[in-house]
């Protein structure tokens, strides 16, 4: 009995032995193939969610192609979504959860210009590297070596339509209504500055976020005696308040339009005859890149439509490729992501071939539009 009861003993450390050695492999294998989190921040809610829900949308198809091809170095890329609400405030609180709950090394955003400028403080603390996939401000250009964006400045954007206004137009004096935030007031500022470069004048009206009656300032605007009306909102909806009320005060100007505006064929369509021959600068896209008409495609499978605003879309799928490719070169580190990121020289995608310079600013810029029977087409003097 004795031999027995030892033998059932032996018997049980065995069973016990081999089930811990079996939890500890299966830990052991679980650690391994866990996911590669990236954090994303973008404005999902308020008017700025017509940007951030397309942005959504793109980067979670373009995870989704990776992962079905074996995801980053065998390992699934998972995102982690934060509401940015367009806000400083709020992606600073949504950066500090990503950083310290998250434990993320890297960041895909902001889309606006006020996210990134609230977030990239944190993201720099911590070394985690924030790459934007839309915000255009050029207050962001060599804000820090922890941040890049793979979308262009809006520098060439306001200079662009300067030089058209003064050179091709002959206008010589411009009124400028603008939402009092870090985007819109990025486009003034290069506007505004290589405008009176060139030799001419701009008077300024501001308005808060969440003005809906522009008639008074527009009013005022047109008493200025201007030779054309610029337009700079966060959103197409306020845009979209603006050109109905130039219409109610009878004043139909000569008018530019920044590409948050431009890039909306709803509103633009919505808006066709006040709008009919007005002046716009996008980051232009290439119909027959083969990655973007696969890009589009894809998309269309996927959400049975074309993305909203295409030149922000290619920058979006481009962007987690790019991340991708960071990851699997130099592993998954904040500080050596950003550096392979800052040194990217004539990576292919979507939105073509993109160089980032040591500032983080994607170099290239913007071409001159043009609004004609409610499309926005390359402008050609």
């Amino acid at each position: 009995m004795k031999a027995i009861h030892i033998i059932g003993i032996l018997i049980l450390a065995i069973i016990i032995i081999g089930g811990a050695a079996v939890l500890m492999g299966s830990t052991d294998n679980a650690n391994l193939v866990q996911p590669i989190k990236v954090g994303f921040i973008g404005p999902l809610t308020g008017d700025a969610a017509v940007y951030g829900l397309p942005a959504q949308n793109m980067v979670a198809l373009a995870v989704d192609e990776i992962n079905a091809q074996g995801g980053v170095d065998g390992r699934r890329l998972e995102i982690i979504y934060e509401d940015g609400k367009c806000s400083g405030a709020n992606s600073a609180t949504a950066m500090q959860k990503l950083v310290n709950v998250d434990n993320v090394e890297v960041v895909l955003g902001g889309f606006c210009s006020s996210e990134s400028l609230g977030a990239e403080p944190v993201a720099t603390q911590n070394k985690v590297f924030l790459f934007s996939l839309g915000s255009s401000s050029p207050a962001l250009t060599g804000k820090s070596k922890f941040f890049a964006r793979d979308y262009p400045s809006d520098a060439t954007q306001g200079s662009v339509l300067a030089e058209v206004a003064y050179n091709d137009k002959a206008w010589r004096k411009v009124a400028f209504i603008q939402e009092q935030l870090d985007y819109p007031l990025g486009v003034y500022n290069a506007f505004s500055s290589r405008f009176k470069e060139l030799g001419g004048v701009v008077v300024k009206e501001e308005f808060a976020p969440g003005i809906t009656d522009f008639r008074s300032i527009l009013t005022k605007l047109k008493a200025e005696d201007a030779d054309a009306l610029f337009i700079a909102t966060q959103t197409p909806a306020a845009a979209d308040r603006i050109l109905k009320q130039l219409t109610e005060i009878n004043w139909k100007p000569n008018i530019l339009i920044a590409d948050a505006i431009s890039g909306d064929p709803a509103t633009v369509q919505a808006n066709a005859e006040i709008l009919e021959g007005a002046l716009a600068a996008e980051f232009g896209i290439d119909e027959n890149n083969p990655k973007f008409r696969h890009m589009l495609d894809a998309y269309k499978n996927e959400y049975g439509s074309e993305p909203p605003y295409l030149s922000y879309a290619q920058i979006e799928y481009d962007g987690v490729y790019i991340i991708r490719d960071a990851i699997e070169a130099v592993g998954y580190d904040g500080e050596k992501v950003a550096e392979y990121v800052r040194n990217l020289d004539g990576w292919q995608g979507a939105s073509g071939s993109i160089t980032i310079g040591q500032n983080g600013d994607r170099i290239g810029g913007h071409l001159p539009k043009v609004v004609r029977d409610g499309a926005v087409v390359l402008y050609s003097g």
